[in-house]
């Protein structure tokens, strides 16, 4: 054959090999939810991708085989045709010994760079820029192609297959999603304009309800204003003034001894109907629902869910009232200051030098997110900015504490009576000694 005609073939081979890469890398990155999206928009094709995702033994076992051919075939035809002329070019300048051994090496460059060119890197990069548009595009030749492959196939997955058995290595596809492929994924969409910032903490923020304990945002227990079972109505109203909660707790003289709840709504019809005194008693007290502090923000909207209930009281394992926590609550956790109300007091204020005033009540997750960390230490062991301080200090707070995390300094401004009131957290200059 002549050089052109060789040229010819081998350009044909390094296409066929590019096609075979191309497909390889387009129907192992094609994603799963991409394709169900393009299926139910009416393209079959996605489903015939996703058929060979789970069944991916024969593609990869005809593609090696189109592939280790071609190379090897593009190997013997580019050398065999482009050595004399390499040779015969070098010979104008070198003479010598070695001048086969160059042809040689110069022929084996020539073709191996062109097949890692066209054949491997530009496919490949190709492939990963659209791999589902890629795949529902050549799904239909790649699986005229396997059928054309299966007798070689079914005997390289048999050899496969029983490797594999013997050293019990697990073949099985595993499609799950994760929470941190979520997350990436939405960090990926915010980044790229798709969502907005505040949409990416409330989708972070639902997820994170899982894992959240119902003390995390519960009103505690020093908080928590409750009538007692003999209250006078000029205290009831009195505190229905002061304080502007739909519901209060009902106890038995202690907050320990819980034994029901009031709607400002029952007390407010009373008065519109001109019912001035109002008693405590069966009729105007409701049953509260009880829960253990040990319950996530999740598993408590279930019990919401099944009781028709929006308020709860928490308690811990010796009974004792730990605080209270409503539907409100949970939705202040996941929309953060867009489901404050307008007259409470921000959990975290940022200062003019950049520095933050935080909340000992405010949850872990929303401090490390305000001030930019990807983790706190050990965060299963506390639920709050003032826990965190407590487990990183191994001792009771007192003002001007503090501790330094990752160049940040946590320091403790206010105690009141054992409980951190407040934090002043900054960031560090490189090199700051912690006081």
């Amino acid at each position: 054959m002549s050089l052109f005609q060789h040229i010819v073939l081998l350009a044909v081979l390094v296409l066929a090999a590019g096609f075979l890469s191309l497909t390889e890398i387009s129907l192992a990155g094609a994603r799963k939810i991409k394709l169900k999206l393009l299926a139910e928009s009416g393209d079959e094709r996605a489903l015939k991708v996703m058929a060979l995702q789970a069944q991916s033994a024969d593609f990869f076992a005809a593609s090696q085989i189109g592939l280790n051919a071609i190379a090897i075939l593009g190997g013997i035809l580019g050398e065999g045709a482009l050595r004399p002329y390499f040779i015969g070019w070098i010979s104008y300048f070198y003479a010598g010994p070695w001048l086969e051994n160059i042809g040689f090496t110069l022929a084996f460059v020539a073709v191996t760079s062109l097949f890692i060119l066209f054949s491997d890197l530009m496919p490949k990069r190709l492939a990963m820029i659209a791999p589902e548009r890629i795949a529902v595009a050549v799904i239909k030749p790649v699986l005229l192609f396997i059928r054309l492959c299966k007798p070689f196939s079914w005997a390289l997955n048999l050899v496969a297959n029983l490797l594999f058995r013997l050293f019990k290595v697990e073949t099985t596809r595993d499609d799950s999603i994760t929470f941190d492929e979520i997350s990436a994924a939405v960090k990926a969409g915010a980044l790229a304009g798709v969502l907005q910032k505040q949409e990416q903490h409330f989708i972070e923020n639902v997820f994170e309800l899982e894992s959240r304990a119902v003390t995390s945002t519960m009103t505690s227990r020093d908080n928590v204003v409750f009538f007692s079972l003999n209250e006078a109505e000029d205290s009831i109203r009195q505190k229905i003034a002061q304080h502007s909660y739909s519901k209060f707790p009902v106890c038995d003289g202690v907050i320990d001894h819980v034994i029901g709840y009031v709607d400002t709504r029952d007390i407010l019809v009373r008065l519109l109907n001109k019912q001035s005194l109002f008693q405590l008693n069966e009729s105007s007290i409701r049953t509260v629902l009880i829960i253990p502090d040990t319950l996530t923000l999740s598993e408590l909207l279930d019990k919401f869910r099944a009781t028709k209930e929006s308020f709860a009281v928490v308690i811990n394992e010796y009974a004792l009232v730990m605080g209270v926590i409503t539907v409100s609550d949970i939705m202040i956790a996941v929309m953060g200051s867009w489901g404050t109300p307008l007259d409470e007091d921000k959990q975290i204020l940022q200062r003019e030098d950049g520095s933050w005033l935080i909340d000992g009540s405010t949850p872990a997750g929303d401090m490390k997110r305000t001030i930019g960390l990807e983790t706190l230490p050990e965060e299963e062991n506390y639920q709050t900015a003032a826990g965190f301080m407590m487990y990183m200090l191994r001792k009771v707070p007192k003002r001007t504490d503090s501790v330094e995390y990752e160049g940040i300094k946590f320091e403790v401004l206010d105690v009141d009576h054992y409980r951190i009131d407040q934090l002043l957290v900054k960031r560090l200059a490189p090199g700051t000694p912690v006081e």
